[in-house]
């Protein structure tokens, strides 16, 4: 059939292609190949059909695919270029330049996402002659079995001279800038990505070398340096590949230091421009956004993210990149209360961690943990999270702006009447967090403190902790971290004779969580509230017409409400323009509107947590 609007015949269906194609014969096809070569003008396209009319062996035309897939490495186009090299290769004459174009394309597929069986291909690897470039890939792609990757990598590392080879020296330090990220080693994690980016600082494979120096820095607790050494960025969708890495280490950097208003800014700009970035660049961005997204109150936008980080990993079999996406969903869904949404993510979360791999443990440990605390179940909660104890040295994993355990788990040994154990678990946490100045984790802390001594019986330390938590409060963006506060310390006040200072914390309290839709805790501290003789506001309902919407639904609404179109939509979450349509077909009648105009109309001024 012809193509409307176009020179060019197509076929309706893939599967009358195929016929069509293989009925030919192979004199036909490569004579029709040939013709197509001298026609086309691109020369990816001619150098397409010149190789599939090419029957055996090419040398010359092996060496003419394979310097056009390296063009394409360089430019990040890593589909194409692995297609190219998986080509130089099949049309090879020697085993050394088969076996260096195979890794090569190998290297590209994972970089695009589209390896469908790692198994294989490492076993297929795995018969090729020992060499660095083996090992690193190798290594490569066992990043999640930690063992062997080190082994791998360490192998790679000895068999390359760095200073005489330095692309390939660059892509080994590179992924040990990774696996040491995983294990939480943010001080050999920097290293590492230092070391890859002076020796080839525009070939290192990672896609993400400088996210990974920054945030190496930020984990080993020099956020603010690396923040303040940082210089002026464009806007993202102006960004050239090295600038967007960098946008989202400044997006990461923000939420570590707790600009959050600034750190959803960086990290929505980001994952708006980086779709023609490798698979592994979109879930971190995505999952970096979420993030971001939680802890500024922004819940409903988070489990969207996550969703989308979870989906891009689980489409391109890497699943494993988006854990901490499990335990956000986790956190945000034991907090409204949906605990079978989420004990469904803290399973999968739970069926990752192993006790060699630092980060998956710890991620899986703290969605469990926060569900427990939700379901009000301290003993739950100590199950959970005291195994965190062995794991190693805790500031490796404990840095304040990462994931925050302790306080909780010494919140649980409070309740648990064992305060001994509670002081152990914070003493440490108020150390690392006063080191720093970081103010969220010295409210986590204060109020941790707070908690402890008002189970001692000390009610004047009690007070002074919660005190300077207020102190710290004041420069705190997230929400739910502030309502926590509140309900400590209003419940405090209320069991200590002090009901009207506690009525005026714990309708602070009552206030954000309203706005979360935090309901457990709204529960909580309603029930404290009704101790204290006040009877709590009618609640506003939780963003009138958004409620009737899923959080799918409402991300499409709200972008469609800033005045997108339909495909800008579809760029800015990653899935089709028909996906949209879908969406806003159900979006429409569900709120009773017919218009773009109406459906801002319904969503305008809706009450939400501050962000």
């Amino acid at each position: 059939m012809e193509v409307p609007g176009r020179p060019v015949i197509g076929f309706p269906h893939p599967l009358v292609h195929a016929a069509v194609y293989h009925q030919l014969g192979p004199s036909r096809r490569a004579a029709l190949h040939l013709r197509a070569a001298g026609v086309v003008t691109g020369e990816a396209q001619r150098l397409r059909h010149r190789a599939l009319a090419v029957a055996g062996p090419d040398a010359a035309l092996s060496a003419e695919l394979a310097a056009l897939g390296r063009r394409f490495a360089a430019e990040g186009t890593w589909a194409d270029a692995a297609g190219q090299l998986a080509a130089a290769a099949r049309l090879s004459t020697d085993t050394a330049t088969y076996e260096r174009c195979t890794l090569e394309a190998v290297e590209c597929g994972l970089l695009a996402g589209d390896v469908p069986d790692v198994g294989e291909v490492a076993r297929r690897i795995g018969r090729f002659a020992p060499g660095g470039w083996r090992s690193y890939l190798l290594g490569r792609l066992s990043l999640f079995d930690l063992d062997r990757a080190k082994a791998l990598l360490t192998d790679a590392w000895q068999r390359c001279d760095p200073e005489a080879e330095p692309v390939l020296g660059a892509r080994i330090a590179g992924q040990f800038a990774a696996l040491h990220g995983s294990m939480s080693h943010g001080t050999e994690m920097a290293a590492w990505a230092d070391l890859a980016l002076r020796l080839a600082p525009d070939d290192t494979a990672t896609d993400m070398i400088r996210f990974l120096r920054l945030t190496g820095l930020a984990m080993s607790g020099h956020a603010s340096q690396a923040l303040a050494a940082l210089g002026p960025l464009p806007d993202p969708a102006l960004a050239s590949p090295a600038q967007l890495e960098e946008l989202l280490g400044r997006g990461s950097l923000r939420e570590f230091t707790g600009d959050l208003t600034g750190a959803v800014r960086d990290l929505s700009g980001v994952f708006g421009a980086c779709h023609g970035r490798a698979a592994s660049f979109r879930v971190v961005a995505a999952t970096a956004l979420a993030s971001a997204e939680y802890r500024a109150g922004r819940w409903d936008d988070a489990i969207v993210h996550s969703d989308l980080a979870l989906s891009l990993a689980a489409d391109t079999d890497q699943p494993h990149i988006a854990l901490f996406c499990r335990m956000l969903a986790t956190q945000v869904h034991s907090a409204r209360g949906a605990f079978g949404k989420a004990q469904a993510h803290a399973r999968v979360a739970r069926e990752y961690a192993r006790g060699d791999h630092v980060n998956p443990a710890l991620w899986a440990a703290l969605a469990e943990g926060c569900l427990a605390r939700a379901q009000g179940h301290p003993e739950d909660v100590v199950v959970a999270l005291e195994p965190l104890l062995g794991l190693g040295p805790r500031g490796d994993f404990e840095e304040p702006g990462t994931v925050s355990w302790a306080d909780l788990l010494a919140d649980a040994w409070s309740a648990l009447g064992e305060e001994k154990r509670a002081a152990q678990v914070l003493a440490p946490y108020e150390v690392l967090a006063t080191q720093r100045g970081h103010h969220g984790a010295l409210l986590a802390a204060a109020r941790a403190r707070g908690t402890l001594e008002a189970a001692r019986g000390d009610t004047a330390t009690a007070e002074r902790a919660f005190r300077s938590a207020l102190k710290h409060a004041a420069h705190v963006e997230a929400p739910f971290d502030r309502a926590l506060l509140h309900l400590a310390y209003g419940g405090f006040l209320r069991r200590t004779g002090k009901r009207s200072r506690a009525g005026e914390q714990l309708q602070r309290a009552r206030d954000l969580l309203v706005r979360l839709d935090a309901a457990p805790d709204l529960a909580r501290c309603e029930r404290e509230l009704a101790a204290c003789g006040l009877r709590p506001a009618e609640r506003e309902p939780r963003m009138r017409g958004a409620n009737l919407l899923t959080p799918q639904e409402l991300a499409v609404a709200r972008l469609v409400c800033s005045g997108l179109t339909n495909r800008q939509v579809a760029r800015e979450l990653v899935i089709s323009v028909k996906t949209v349509e879908y969406h806003l077909g159900r979006i429409f009648p569900k709120l009773g509107v017919d218009s773009r105009t109406r459906l801002a109309a319904v969503l305008t001024d809706e009450p939400r947590a501050r962000q």
